[in-house]
């Protein structure tokens, strides 16, 4: 079982959405908290928030994507506590379009936050989490990272590079019998910012996608979210699944295999038609 109180805990991503409600989460239980985002101001109020339940918190301006600021970051936050129990490489963000029409820009950036950002983090405080003899790493990973839909070719594609980053990982922390735990975690409609923070490709209606997901696909809280993923880690589960839904969907992917994809293709054609002005609701 893996504890919180008095333990060192990383956040990327803190700033809004699952970030900020892990904050919470492990604040409540007693650990001690490095939070970094890219808005910074996202992430004063997190801390602010944190420290009210009596929490110690340290907050920075970090771009994940940046390995040279990633691997300071590792070191100032060492410094500062003297020791890291934990780390959640939660930062990321989305992009929608189709791929026949999409902007390389885009999809490298996408990469870069989500997969390469993961990569980073886990590279700067592993380390730090082998020293402490007592460590545990968290990746994000996505239900897209347990299946594709159509639009979603850029952050599928990180998505499920986490999960096998990160399930490799694992299997060399188990031969190199180092004590430290490795989960992945694929949330599944959360309600947060990031449909809203996306990029879109041309032609996308920016706007009508964000109401979609808002409307349709965001069936729980950001603090419903950390809870069950704190749950997780706290039985080292080396896989959590955030959403009925989506362990639902996890289980007929690998009961049908490829043949799902004709079916997500359906769906996301009937959804996006009903998006189309003048179609019924």
């Amino acid at each position: 079982m893996s504890t919180f109180n008095g333990k060192v805990a990383v956040i990327t991503g803190a700033g809004s959405g699952i970030g900020r409600a892990l904050a919470l989460a492990l604040a409540e239980r007693g650990a001690r908290l490095a939070l970094s985002d890219v808005n910074i101001a996202g992430v004063q109020h997190t801390a602010t928030a944190a420290r009210a339940h009596g929490a110690r918190v340290e907050c920075d301006r970090v771009d994940i994507a940046d390995h040279d600021a990633v691997q300071t970051y590792a070191n100032t936050v060492a410094d500062r506590f003297g020791v890291v129990h934990q780390v959640y490489n939660n930062a990321g963000i989305e992009h929608h379009g189709a791929f026949a029409h999409a902007d390389i820009a885009d999809l490298r950036r996408v990469m870069d936050v989500n997969y390469w950002g993961v990569v980073h983090g886990s590279m700067a405080f592993l380390p730090h989490l082998i020293a402490s003899g007592d460590g545990h790493l968290i990746n994000m990973s996505s239900l897209f990272g347990l299946m594709a839909v159509p639009g979603q070719s850029a952050y599928t594609a990180s998505k499920f590079a986490v999960r096998g980053f990160t399930e490799a990982l694992r299997e060399e922390m188990l031969v190199a019998r180092h004590r430290v735990q490795v989960t992945c975690v694929h949330p599944s409609g959360v309600s947060t910012p990031i449909a809203r923070n996306a990029t879109v490709g041309a032609g996308e209606d920016h706007a009508a996608l964000a109401d979609f997901y808002d409307r349709s696909l965001a069936k729980r809280s950001a603090t419903q979210a950390a809870e069950i993923i704190v749950g997780g880690v706290a039985k080292n589960k080396p896989r959590v699944i955030v959403g009925g839904e989506a362990k639902l969907l996890d289980a007929v992917v690998r009961v049908l295999g490829p043949a799902y994809q004709r079916g997500a293709a359906l769906v996301v054609s009937r959804a996006l038609s009903r998006q189309q002005p003048g179609a019924p609701a």
